[in-house]
């Protein structure tokens, strides 16, 4: 199993201009992705299984102010995984989990103060736990070789 969960998320207005960060996320989120890709699909091949397990998120889903470059970044492992899934074939499993605010220190990446006190402030009012997503990951991979898990999405209730 490969999990793929390393992300960068530097939001921002896109007037900002923090081109260097927007080149740092399409390099961790989209080219991370490849590189592991690229890295384990031999291996899976040769030993005739495998799951590939990647986090994108609810940004792939619903693009909203400040986030338009980290929101195309989640869109593109999107859909890399599922051409992944469909190029799989019956031996490789693929599965895309999609976590919405999460209790975790993603705020702190923004270097705009005003958009890293909005994340701040919306992940202390709703966030679920990081287990939640660990859990959804954990239902994916117990399942037997021929079920593949291949999107789940996890967010709180309170999350519009």
């Amino acid at each position: 199993m490969l999990v793929s969960n390393a992300g960068v998320g530097t939001i921002s207005p896109l007037d900002d201009l923090r081109v260097d960060e927007w080149d740092r996320m399409v390099d961790v989120n989209v080219k991370g992705l490849l590189h592991g890709i690229g890295a384990a699909l031999p291996v899976f091949r040769a030993q005739g299984s495998g799951h590939f397990v990647t986090t994108a998120s609810t940004a792939a889903f619903r693009v909203v102010p400040n986030m338009a470059v980290y929101a195309g970044t989640k869109l593109a492992v999107r859909a890399i995984c599922e051409g992944l899934r469909q190029e799989a074939g019956e031996c490789l499993r693929v599965t895309t989990v999609s976590p919405g605010v999460t209790a975790t220190d993603f705020a702190e990446a923004s270097t705009n103060s005003q958009v890293r006190a909005e994340i701040t402030a919306m992940r202390d009012r709703i966030a679920i736990p990081p287990d939640a997503i660990a859990r959804a990951i954990a239902f994916a991979v117990e399942q037997p070789p021929t079920v593949d898990v291949n999107e789940i999405v996890v967010r709180p209730t309170a999350q519009s």
